[in-house]
C-alpha cells in the first residue's frame, strides 16, 4: 500500500446526496463483486458520482463475458497489472476472484515473478503484454505475435483494454489512499518501502 491512511474517506451511509446514494445502491449485490457491504473502492470513488456511473460501465466491460478473454486469463492481466503498479488493494482484491475464476494459489504467487516463472506460452504471452504495458506503455511486435499464436485478434485487443482498466484502477487506488476492506490482509509484497 502506497498510503497507511486514505486520502479521500470512503463515503459512510449517512450524509450522502441522492446521486452518491443512487450509484452506491447498484453496487456490491453479485457477479464479480460477492453480494455483501459497498466496496472501499466505490464509497471513494461516490464522492464523483458521475465519474463513478462512468467507470462502473466500462469496469462492467471488462469483467463481462463482452471481454473475449476468458476469466482466468483476463485475472492474469489484471494481477500482474496490479502488481507491477504496486497496487496492495487491487491486488488484494483479484487475488480472491482469481481463484475463484482458476488460478491456483502457486500461480498468484507466480504472477509476482514474471513471465519467466515456468508459465505455458500463452500465459507467459499475457505477463509479459503486461508488463511491456506498464514499462513502455506499449507491447512489441514479439509479444504481439506471441499473444496472436494463442488469442484471437479481439482477445489481445481485450488484453491491452484490461490492462489500460486496472492501470487507472491502481493509479486511483494509490493515489486516493483507499484501504483494504474489512477482513482482507495485504500481502507483505506489497508493503509500503
Amino acid at each position: 500500500m502506497r498510503l497507511n491512511q486514505p486520502r479521500v474517506h470512503p463515503l459512510s451511509n449517512d450524509g450522502q446526496t441522492p446521486e452518491q446514494a443512487e450509484v452506491l445502491a447498484s453496487l456490491g449485490g453479485g457477479g464479480v463483486i460477492p453480494a455483501g457491504p459497498v466496496l472501499n473502492i466505490f464509497r471513494t470513488m461516490a464522492h464523483a458520482p458521475s465519474a463513478l456511473k462512468a467507470f462502473l460501465t466500462w469496469g462492467n466491460y471488462i469483467l463481462s463475458k463482452r471481454n473475449d478473454l476468458p476469466a482466468r486469463e483476463r485475472e492474469i492481466v489484471i494481477l500482474r497489472t496490479g502488481y507491477l503498479c504496486r497496487s496492495g488493494y487491487e491486488w488484494t482484491q483479484h487475488v480472491e476472484i482469481g481463484l475463484r475464476c482458476g488460478l491456483t494459489p502457486d500461480e498468484i504467487v507466480r504472477l509476482k515473478a514474471g513471465p519467466e516463472a515456468g508459465w505455458s506460452p500463452a500465459d507467459a504471452a499475457l505477463i509479459r503484454a503486461a508488463d511491456e504495458l506498464n514499462a513502455d506503455h506499449f507491447i512489441s511486435d514479439a509479444t504481439w505475435a506471441a499473444l496472436l499464436s494463442h488469442f484471437t485478434e479481439k482477445q489481445a485487443m481485450d488484453v491491452v483494454f484490461t490492462a489500460g482498466q486496472y492501470t487507472q484502477v491502481s493509479m486511483i487506488l494509490n493515489t486516493f489512499g483507499v484501504q483494504l476492506d474489512p477482513g482482507q490482509t495485504l500481502d507483505p509484497d506489497l508493503r509500503k518501502t
